[in-house]
């Protein structure tokens, strides 16, 4: 993991230190209430429907044991719904009495946000992050945004080069950017080094994957003009190869172009994918025009020397683990296979949750943060303390916050499997899920974002409870479903291979369904947006739909075929059916 020099945590503590300043000239009244908004927003506070939301960045999705700790102590001692002025029933939470607190919730950009911390006590949680080195700067605000990658950078068997250095780098880059503090609109920055895209990249701003050319020279190949919200479109490849150390000067060149033409008089049309699809190739010469000069006219200043990458990669070096190579495949392969011959839980377990590593002797192995009772990905005090234990005892001190919001242990020696998985068990963070259908993506949904039409949370909840025996989950195998409470996509639903949107219709809440998207995995296959199948839907009818859905899949598919694939081979018409004959029969009834 990286670690902060000097400069960085001195950094980090000023800028708590200069919040602090603002939020009491804004409590005291010399602040206007219009100046500190955008003040708090550059550190991560937001005021949502009913209290003040937090969003800490959490670059790359990497966490330290220490950090996930302080996480715990923010969700214990501030995450408290109680202690906010208006009582349940004027805040309309009168019919909502389970919204969670004292918890932090995990983010499909890796990040870790929280719902119920008043504004008063703001300045010392960031005291509390800033003392381990965290903070919530650029999580919110029209700049460049936290950069996300794979979860499995680093350690992944389809690796071509580890993204993170490079992460680093660009996350040193972009904090603060004198020239892209004020963009048209907020800008999104995914990577992947691995073969298979975990990370996403297609649907971002700027998507980078890392390949080798002809000649084995490592490069990026480039993506512009990703993103969901109204209008989901794929990003285009304006390069194929750029050489790895041109990097930030050629991510300036974008960057510029946007900032110089993006719209800035529509919001709904200020992303840079409706610049990049409106100008077409008149933007990638634009941005080759800008590149060059940057070379040119002004020395290439950004260009990454080796000695930079590889001091940057020293923070990401493989730690030392004591692994006994005296016949280990053999020991390793004996104490799992007599584990899973005697709990099929934990046979299953192996398969969803645990991913082959870089190191045969370790795995990668991921927590289920998906369960009855809770939004996916909340996570309360005691279980972010308690991954904090796993992550010491099993992980080198390190978790990684997924893009299916859970978390992953990176560092996993096989013959801990066993002992690991029955700890995680006992925290109820070992459901042999990932990758099903009740591993969902759901945002908050109208139970707490302003700008939400429909509530998530209570349509993953009712699937959570219709969908968990194991032995269905399994049979249906690998099924993304993605929930957005409203157009904006938080819950990524036109990449799900099932998604649900929560719209307003008449001020009530209805659903609308989309089939057939991906992120862009190799067994989802190329990124794509789904399709929708139909008028709206009551929130009644939902769970009823998503079964006449799943019961199509099980007649229509082939032996092996994953949901996904049936739908893109027999089309939509069955599954529009199957859909309409819910709604008549509810009419009827």
């Amino acid at each position: 993991m990286y670690q902060y020099s000097e400069f960085d945590s001195q950094f980090v503590h000023l800028r708590a230190q200069q919040f602090r300043d603002q939020l009491e000239r804004w409590q005291a009244g010399t602040l206007r209430e219009d100046e500190f908004k955008p003040l708090r927003l550059q550190n991560g506070w937001y005021v949502q429907r009913f209290a003040p939301m937090l969003r800490v960045a959490v670059p790359y999705g990497e966490l330290s044991s220490p950090q996930l700790r302080v996480l715990a102590k923010i969700a214990r001692d501030y995450d408290h719904k109680e202690e906010h002025d208006t009582s349940k029933a004027q805040a309309g939470l009168a019919d909502v009495p389970t919204l969670p607190d004292r918890c932090g919730h995990f983010t499909t950009r890796q990040n870790v946000q929280y719902n119920w911390i008043p504004l008063h006590r703001s300045a010392d949680v960031m005291d509390l992050l800033a003392s381990v080195n965290m903070h919530g700067i650029q999580t919110s605000g029209n700049c460049i945004r936290n950069i996300t990658t794979d979860a499995l950078a680093g350690i992944a068997v389809d690796e071509v080069a580890d993204p993170r250095p490079f992460a680093e780098i660009m996350r040193q880059w972009s904090t603060l950017h004198p020239e892209f503090s004020f963009l048209p609109r907020k800008f999104k920055i995914a990577i992947t080094g691995a073969r298979e895209d975990r990370a996403a990249t297609p649907w971002h701003d700027v998507g980078l994957r890392l390949l080798r050319n002809v000649d084995g020279d490592l490069g990026f190949q480039v993506r512009v003009g990703g993103g969901m919200g109204r209008t989901p479109i794929i990003g285009a490849v304006i390069r194929e190869f750029l050489p790895w150390h041109q990097i930030l000067n050629y991510l300036e060149a974008v960057v510029r172009a946007y900032n110089r033409f993006g719209r800035r008089d529509n919001i709904y049309k200020a992303r840079i994918k409706i610049l990049v699809k409106a100008e077409g190739q008149a933007f990638t010469d634009q941005v080759e025009a800008e590149y060059r000069d940057i070379l040119d006219k002004d020395g290439a200043p950004h260009t990454i020397t080796q000695a930079e990458l590889d001091r940057v990669s020293t923070f990401f070096v493989a730690p030392q683990l004591n692994c006994d190579r005296k016949s280990a495949d053999a020991k390793i392969a004996h104490i799992l296979k007599a584990a899973a011959e005697d709990d099929v839980e934990f046979s299953r377990w192996l398969q969803q949750n645990v991913k082959p590593h870089q190191n045969p002797d370790l795995r990668a192995v991921t927590l289920s943060f998906k369960r009855i009772g809770a939004a996916p990905g909340d996570a309360t005090a005691d279980q972010l303390d308690r991954a904090a234990d796993l992550a010491d005892r099993f992980s080198a001190g390190e978790a990684r916050v997924t893009h299916e919001q859970n978390l992953l242990l990176p560092w996993v020696r096989c013959d801990q499997l066993p002992e690991l998985w029955r700890e995680a068990r006992r925290l109820g963070l070992a459901k042999p899920n990932i990758g099903l259908l009740s591993d969902m993506i759901a945002c908050p949904g109208g139970d707490f974002c302003d700008l939400a039409n429909a509530r998530s949370l209570p349509i993953a909840q009712t699937l959570l409870n219709r969908y968990k025996d194991l032995d269905e989950l399994h049979d249906l195998g690998e099924i993304d479903l993605h929930i957005s409470g409203c157009i904006n996509s938080c819950g990524h639903h036109h990449s799900g291979h099932i998604g649900i949107l929560g719209v307003d219709k008449d001020g009530q809440e209805w659903y609308q369904i989309t089939l057939g998207g991906s992120d862009g995995t190799r067994l989802s296959g190329d990124a794509t947006p789904g399709k929708v199948i139909g008028p709206a839907f009551a929130a009644s009818e939902v769970p009823d739909v998503i079964e006449a859905l799943l019961d199509t899949y099980r007649t229509q598919r082939t032996s092996g075929e994953t949901f996904v694939h049936t739908v893109r081979r027999t089309g939509l018409d069955a599954f529009k059916t199957a859909a309409n004959a819910v709604r008549v029969s509810t009419a009827r009834a």
